[in-house]
């Protein structure tokens, strides 16, 4: 029989090996244990639950894929359920565990000469430094092309100047893996913290990852080291590479985030009495939960076979568009629907769909909007770009 509660109806449990499976489970059991308790309430008093970082750092969830300095050595499947996991507890505590490894590890593992590796990697693996990643800027959004931040070359030294935005971990990260635009092009810096001229400043009141730290990062004429300088990177497919890596975690984080909003939906349907009847007795509320249930094994299968091409090497980054685009819309839908199933009680923080669903709302936004990733198939389908 399928199993519709998990869920898991076409057996994908099957498709996964043992490792896949182990690792899974043991981050479904730290989100069960350590994230759901105490979520709700760094949601509510917008807080990041900073004493889980070196729990996660235990159990080998930073910059997994690498095998060297310290790293775990797992497949891409297994990360994808990593991410998968995380979301179900919260985007936030997705958000930091895809920054340290997507979009901070990855690019001084690719990018980055051996000195920096050393330096920074197996700290960040240990979650004893913590990385940010500057390109958005206030004037970018979804061209990064018009970046407006400089880096100046000065003797010894880069001097940088300018401005990014909606920053994940900026305030609290030991290092900030910087874009900016040279004489040669687009280039990555790293700039540590307390760099006289490198200043961070919070962006509060917001209305969705409110358990996960964002900020605003200003250079003033910021100087440092030409060693700090990612000596592999010229133009934006540096950048843009990072956020491939990222965007693959959100693919499957979309799915864990609307597996938590079905799984309180089919629950509270079952005991919910009314006109004589459990709600999951109605028509309209079957044909609501079947709906969840066939674009969740949509984005189940969709992510998987992603993860395939990942660890077979014949992933493009328009299949990861595609699977951005799909999975976090599937998520943030259900989200949404799920909430109005719950009727008055689902706009509580005590239920998890108005949390997803508010989260999502920055997913589905950032490292690529909704209509850029459709742009993206768009011109993967005509060779013709419509941006």
């Amino acid at each position: 029989m399928p199993d519709s509660k998990t869920p898991d109806f076409y057996n994908i449990e099957a498709l996964l090996s043992e490792d896949e499976r182990q690792v899974r489970d043991t981050v479904a059991r730290f989100v069960d244990d350590r994230v759901l308790p105490i979520i709700a309430e760094c949601f509510e008093k917008e807080r990041f639950p900073e004493e889980l970082v070196p729990e996660m750092a235990e159990l080998g969830l930073f910059g997994p894929t690498f095998t060297d300095y310290g790293c775990a050595g797992l497949n891409n499947v297994s990360y994808g359920l990593i991410m998968q996991e995380l979301e179900r507890g919260d985007s936030g505590v997705r958000s930091f565990a895809s920054v340290q490894s997507g979009l901070c590890m990855y690019p001084i593992h690719a990018f980055g000469s051996d000195e920096q590796k050393q330096r920074w990697l197996p700290s960040m693996a240990k979650g004893e430094a913590i990385g940010c990643f500057g390109l958005t800027e206030p004037d970018g959004g979804s061209d990064p092309g018009t970046m407006k931040t400089r880096a100046e070359k000065r003797g010894g030294d880069w001097v940088l100047n300018g401005a990014k935005m909606w920053i994940t971990n900026g305030s609290i990260a030991d290092v900030a893996i910087v874009w900016a635009v040279t004489e040669t092009g687009v280039r990555g810096f790293l700039v540590e913290k307390d760099t006289p001229g490198y200043t961070t400043r919070d962006i509060a009141h917001k209305f969705s990852l409110r358990a996960s730290i964002t900020s605003e990062l200003f250079f003033d004429n910021c100087k440092i080291p030409v060693a700090n300088e990612l000596p592999k990177t010229s133009g934006l497919g540096g950048p843009l590479s990072c956020l491939t890596q990222a965007r693959y975690g959100i693919a499957w984080g979309g799915v864990g985030a609307a597996m938590a909003c079905y799984r309180e939906a089919c629950e509270f349907a079952e005991q919910r009495v009314l006109f004589g009847s459990p709600l999951s007795h109605k028509q309209t509320i079957q044909l609501r939960l079947a709906d969840m249930l066939r674009r969740i094994t949509t984005g189940q299968l969709l992510a998987l076979q992603l993860g395939r091409l990942k660890d077979s090497g014949d992933m493009h980054h328009t299949h990861v568009s595609l699977a951005k685009w799909n999975n976090v819309r599937l998520g943030i839908d259900i989200a949404r629907d799920a909430r109005d199933l719950l009727g008055a009680g689902g706009i509580s923080v005590e239920c998890c769909p108005v949390r997803h669903m508010l989260n999502l709302e920055s997913v589905i936004t950032y490292e690529g909007t909704e209509t850029i990733h459709q742009l993206i198939v768009g011109r993967e389908i005509t060779g013709f770009a419509a941006f």
